[in-house]
């Protein structure tokens, strides 16, 4: 049977609602990262400015501990009532916790209840970053042609860094047109405010999207959560240990990284967004160029590249980006972007065409989720604290390193999916 989603003009338009969420979702939950060092100062005042900004990574961390629990309720809801009820639920999750950030009162103001509501608000939106992704995935993958699936799936994550470039982008555009006092003051809530209005419009364009879910007699006849810890364990095992590697690198150069270079190589808030900015845009540009070489020479070459490019140049590329020179810190975040698109490009398709259409949404959410949320969303705080505890300003180096031989040997076991039917 035909894909609703297989010709052509309904494909662009399913990969255009892909994107849209992705970049909403990711805009409202990145430019947290962006501005938690204002917001620890707001939220948690400490007399220990780094006290403060641990606490504050703590609560984006708090956001990303509920990413297991959103994939397990909204995999289900993707299994079980179609791909575009989860997605539909996943954007109204995020926008609105969003908006009310840039409304809440602070600690000044209301005292304790203040990093309490902040928290609450956070783990809402971690709900539904667990599962606004995983879906739009298998949304893409499952409605493109056989061998165009690396290219398809590649758009979500594609989607998801545009999502952090804004939320990039307005940031320095904010550090750039207000002085440091009114960012301080009132500036940092702008890009939460804005953060409605972009949901507002993706919920819009994927009021209209066609559901390419499983034929009625693919899906679960019980608990989709039950038979994918049944029969699927093994595999969700071995997607949390490929994207081991993925989501301590990505929330390390792309969230923490925009902070280390602030407060430990003592450059401005403009240069390090700036540089952070550029990076994403050349990772961004290598993302949909790795899916599409994913499907003409597979899967498992790309992710063993990733793998071992991350084990042996982290530490270098660290060292690039802790000199105080522009060009050079540039340098470093630029190789490590390289190896991230590339991850970015070819883990959807490998992810989708490793599990079965009954349980895909399920288990794949909670393989990816798990992963990202009890080790990537704790990476910034896991840096700074090394840092802290170390006095080794190099010191979250070797935590990736450690996560990409990892990563590699759990790759290594995997078998190349490029040419097979989906299950």
């Amino acid at each position: 049977m035909e894909s609703p989603i297989s010709t052509p003009v309904s494909h662009r338009r399913a990969v255009i609602a892909g994107l849209a969420g992705n970049v909403m979702e990711w805009y409202d939950f990145a430019v947290y990262g962006y501005f938690a060092q204002v917001i620890g100062q707001h939220f948690f005042p400490s007399e220990d400015p780094t006290s403060s900004l641990i606490a504050s990574f703590g609560a984006f961390a708090a956001g990303f501990l509920m990413r297991p629990v959103g994939g397990l309720v909204f995999g289900h809801i993707g299994d079980r009532l179609g791909r575009k009820a989860a997605l539909t639920l996943s954007v109204l999750a995020m926008a609105i916790p969003t908006f009310l950030i840039g409304l809440l009162p602070d600690h000044a103001q209301i005292g304790a209840l203040a990093p309490i509501l902040l928290v609450a608000l956070r783990m809402i939106q971690g709900l539904s970053v667990g599962g606004e992704y995983t879906t739009s995935v298998v949304f893409l993958v499952e409605g493109a042609a056989p061998h165009r699936r690396g290219f398809a799936g590649s758009w979500s994550p594609f989607g998801a860094g545009a999502g952090i470039l804004m939320g990039s982008a307005v940031g320095a555009v904010l550090n750039t047109v207000l002085s440091p006092e009114a960012v301080f003051a009132w500036g940092w809530r702008l890009p939460f405010l804005l953060g409605l209005g972009v949901g507002v419009a993706g919920l819009f364009i994927r009021r209209h999207i066609p559901d390419p879910q499983p034929h009625a007699e693919s899906k679960p006849a019980g608990s989709p959560i039950r038979e994918a810890f049944r029969s699927e364990w093994r595999t969700i095992l071995r997607i949390m240990g490929f994207n081991l590697m993925f989501a301590v690198g990505f929330y390390m150069i792309f969230v923490y990284v925009a902070t280390y270079l602030k407060e430990i190589v003592h450059v401005s808030a403009r240069s390090a967004l700036d540089i952070n900015t550029l990076s994403m845009v050349i990772m961004l540009a290598l993302v949909p160029l790795m899916g599409l070489l994913s499907d003409r020479i597979g899967r498992k070459p790309l992710l063993l590249g990733a793998a071992l490019g991350l084990a042996l140049f982290s530490w270098p590329l660290f060292w690039l980006m802790h000199h105080p020179d522009f060009y050079l810190m540039f340098l470093g975040q630029v190789g490590f972007a390289v190896f991230i698109g590339m991850l970015s490009g070819v883990a959807p398709a490998a992810m989708v065409e490793s599990l079965p259409a009954h349980v895909r949404c399920t288990a794949l959410s909670v393989g990816y989720n798990v992963t990202f949320g009890l080790i990537g969303g704790l990476t910034p705080m896991i840096a700074a604290y090394l840092i802290q505890r170390t006095g080794e300003d190099l010191a979250p180096a070797y935590f990736l390193i450690l996560c990409a031989v990892i990563s590699l040997g759990v790759i290594w076991t995997m078998r190349e999916t490029v040419r097979e039917p989906l299950r």
